[in-house]
């Protein structure tokens, strides 16, 4: 397993992160523990999580339970010391959580006691703001985006407010680092310049989406990486599946997410489809699993600190962690070059 600092901190994580959105109590609870001894197992040393998951459906009763679930496993494994927690704050307009209310001092302190809390653990290694109040391009807005309506002046008076509450945080030992998430070049460099101009925590990590059918990551907010030490902590590098193959002819495998979510978030369209098909098939021509192929592209990715995949049970993740030390050739990089040439935003 590879490793890579997180920013200008000191901490080295797995370039693959498992991620914990599907954990929930009941019926799946063995088996998300079962993920999380296996992924140790491997060398990962990273989980994600956010106070709103699990998610597929997304419910105001279960809310919190992947977090929980965690807690349980930090408190028995004893593992606690071994790994890098990240989780997440839910922001303006989500209503599954004190009722949609934004961002701010009163909304932070609630929600990181909460999740100390359900993780039982006493600091935090990553707090992610989940998406911007401003709102923002990604979850498929990007068709409809317009940011003529923001306030510029309230967008940065809030976001001194944010860090300095962070900071708060910070000096208690709860949370050691911060990140963003779903988030613009300009909205993270608004964090880096107020935090390095008042001295408060400084963003260490990015988490947006980012696969071979979604690389809106590749321009603006690439260079922002490179140039500020802020890397890319990806979610959704198999496009909810889309890049395994198992929709190839517009299926609908049951027990699938796509059989609870029959637009995959919005990401399932006629063009994700046949790109998708494109790349299994690159991957099959180069004799290679298309997941493997998928994730390994991810990781190869200069901007990529590290690639957060999902599995929905043991046998799932057994499967990804075979791929792990994959690297790509010139060959199959110039292939997938030409197929991201011919379907450069499919979703």
């Amino acid at each position: 397993m590879e490793y890579r600092k997180l920013g200008r901190t000191d901490m080295e994580a797995s370039v693959f992160c498992l991620g914990t959105m599907l954990f929930n109590l009941g019926e799946t609870r063995a088996d998300s523990a079962k993920q999380m001894d296996m992924a140790v197992d491997h060398g990962i040393n990273f989980f994600d999580v956010a106070e709103m998951y699990p998610v597929n459906p997304l419910a105001a009763e279960t809310t919190g339970d992947s977090e929980r679930v965690i807690g349980e496993w930090l408190q028995k494994s004893g593992k606690r010391g071994d790994l890098i927690i990240a989780t997440k704050v839910s922001g303006e307009g989500y209503m599954n959580v004190r009722n949609g209310a934004p961002i701010s001092r009163a909304t932070l302190t609630e929600a990181v006691e909460a999740s100390l809390k359900r993780l039982k653990t006493d600091y935090i290694d990553i707090y992610q703001l989940h998406w911007p109040n401003r709102g923002s391009y990604h979850f498929r807005k990007y068709w409809e985006f317009d940011a003529s309506g923001q306030n510029t002046q309230e967008t940065l008076d809030s976001t001194l407010e944010i860090l300095q509450t962070l900071q708060e945080f910070v000096d208690a030992g709860k949370i050691r680092h911060i990140g963003l998430s779903n988030d613009s070049a300009w909205g993270t460099m608004q964090f880096l310049n107020i935090a390095e101009a008042n001295g408060l925590p400084r963003v260490v990590t990015m988490q947006n989406e980012y696969s071979l059918i979604n690389r809106m990551y590749d321009t603006d907010m690439a260079e922002l990486s490179h140039n500020e030490d802020v890397g890319l902590i990806t979610y959704s590098p198999l496009a909810t599946g889309l890049l395994s193959g198992k929709y190839s002819g517009d299926v609908t495998p049951k027990g699938s997410r796509r059989a609870r979510n029959d637009s995959l978030g919005g990401r399932l369209t006629a063009d994700a489809l046949a790109a998708s098909d494109a790349y299994v098939g690159i991957a099959r021509k180069h004799g290679i699993d298309p997941v493997h192929m998928a994730l390994a592209f991810c990781v190869e990715r200069p901007f990529m600190a590290s690639v957060i995949f999902g599995a929905s049970n043991i046998e799932q993740l057994a499967h990804i962690l075979k791929g792990v030390d994959l690297r790509l050739n010139a060959e199959i990089n110039a292939d997938i070059l030409a197929a991201f040439r011919k379907y450069p935003r499919p979703m």
